[in-house]
């Protein structure tokens, strides 16, 4: 028996132990589909539908919100059942970390891609309602670099920016759900991360970090989109592998804990805000 399977059979009878009930694969697919189209639909809509809203358009501020609120939204309700990934690049960087076992990375990211598809779909259904929207006028806030980008943003710099954005981005998930952090506060700094990361890199790319948010608008959109959308799987997996593989060598971690699954029950919390003491262990297996 390999490392991860022994961690991931005794936080299964850790979790008996405790009273919980293992969700099946099935449960854990079926919320990583709906967190990752509750992404497209709620962030790619807030820019589809809202942004230029007149008169009371949500403008950058308000877009880079609704993403973070999707996901810090969604992690809250179903962070427990899947670990909340609804990001390839996150299930990708979580399992190279030790945080997830190899044998879901695939099925996560088959849901994850699903569920970005079918909600630029849905968007797309929306937006089509008003007359004046136009596919290849309004889009469905696809990524891009050069001609696809908002700030006609070069390639290098698209790249640069998507590498970084997501690297930080899964060490603040990782260090969010670490087992010596705070519990429960999880979701709020990985969503407001998301929205800080949305502030910066809107310009540069439509910011991605994401490679199932971008899969779905790029299919819809077609034409430049789907041409550049490599990049977007490219730079937020190789953002996402520089965190997984370094996290445990800068923080001293031991990868055992899944992310939100039992590091973020509040009920079998053991820390609080700067206090790395136990005050309620384990039972012993």
């Amino acid at each position: 028996m390999d490392n991860t399977t022994a961690t991931d059979t005794n936080n299964s009878l850790t979790e008996e132990l405790l009273g919980f009930v293992p969700p099946t694969l099935g449960q854990r697919l079926g919320v990583e589909f709906l967190g990752t189209f509750w992404l497209v639909l709620g962030g790619c809509g807030s820019a589809v539908l809202a942004a230029a809203f007149p008169h009371v358009g949500i403008g950058l501020l308000g877009v880079s919100l609704a993403f973070g609120l999707t996901v810090l939204s969604m992690a809250f309700a179903f962070g427990h059942i899947s670990g909340g990934h609804f990001n390839p690049a996150v299930t990708v960087g979580l399992w190279l970390a030790g945080r997830q076992g190899p044998r879901y990375v695939l099925p996560y990211i088959g849901a994850q891609v699903v569920g970005g598809i079918v909600g630029a779909g849905v968007l797309y259904v929306i937006a089509s309602g008003n007359p004046a929207y136009s596919l290849a006028t309004n889009g469905l806030a696809a990524n891009g670099y050069g001609a696809g980008s908002p700030g006609n943003f070069s390639l290098t710099a698209a790249l640069v920016t998507e590498v970084i954005m997501t690297m930080l981005f899964l060490f603040i998930i990782l260090g969010a759900t670490d087992r010596r952090a705070a519990k429960g506060f999880g979701p709020l700094a990985i969503g407001l991360a998301l929205t800080l990361i949305h502030l910066i890199s809107i310009p540069v790319t439509n910011t991605s970090v994401n490679p199932a948010r971008s899969t779905g608008p790029a299919l819809f959109v077609g034409g430049l989109a789907l041409g550049q959308l490599w990049l977007f799987w490219v730079a937020p997996l190789v953002g996402a592998a520089l965190a997984g593989f370094s996290y445990r060598f800068l923080t001293g971690a031991e990868g055992l804990e899944p992310v939100a699954a039992q590091g973020q029950r509040i009920s079998q919390a053991t820390t609080s805000i700067g206090d790395v003491t136990s005050s309620r262990p384990l039972p012993e297996l």
